[in-house]
């Protein structure tokens, strides 16, 4: 069986597309994982980890605003993290991840709650005009299966979106079920 980074790297090789990767909460996980597959860098362009908040204005072009006025771990910030790191890496497909991981809640956030998100090609994207897709995860377990959860739910969105299919909020609603498994 393949691992989903394998399937990322296999369907965007096909397609002669790119990725870029934007992370907080997985501190550079979702790239190590990609780059773990031979032939990634057919498709991999790189990744911006911006664990402080200030880096996700800086770097991936985060609306300062927003930041200020809901923190890092938000739907928003997540979608800006993709689209910034898509044109700030030149890629045709971005993905990004926010989040608590813990020990203790940030923003007003409780421990679990990450937004992970993908960017793409304006229209390729179900249910956004603009190219970009969110969805909100609420978490258990530990600090390292809430970062491996969120590598997991990113990858495994991007897959929907590059597959075409849109199967709405189901795998994020059966992972809090399943203590994050």
């Amino acid at each position: 069986m393949n691992s989903p980074a394998a399937d990322v790297v296999r369907l965007l090789t096909a397609r002669q597309e790119t990725l870029a990767v934007a992370e907080s909460l997985t501190g550079g996980l979702v790239a190590a994982e990609i780059t773990s597959v031979p032939g990634a860098s057919k498709v991999f362009r790189g990744s911006v980890t911006a664990y402080a908040t200030e880096l996700k204005h800086r770097l991936l072009g985060v609306d300062a605003g927003l930041l200020e006025a809901r923190g890092a771990v938000d739907a928003q910030v997540a979608a800006q993290m993709a689209a910034g790191a898509r044109t700030a890496l030149g890629a045709d497909w971005a993905v990004a991840t926010t989040g608590v991981a813990g020990p203790d809640a940030q923003d007003g956030q409780p421990v679990g709650t990450v937004f992970v998100a993908v960017d793409g090609p304006s229209g390729a994207v179900s249910g956004s005009a603009g190219g970009g897709k969110v969805e909100a995860l609420r978490l258990n377990g530990d600090r390292a299966e809430i970062r491996r959860e969120s590598v997991r739910s990113v990858l495994a969105l991007l897959l929907t979106e590059l597959a075409g299919e849109h199967t709405g909020n189901e795998r994020a609603q059966d992972t809090e079920q399943n203590g994050g498994f």
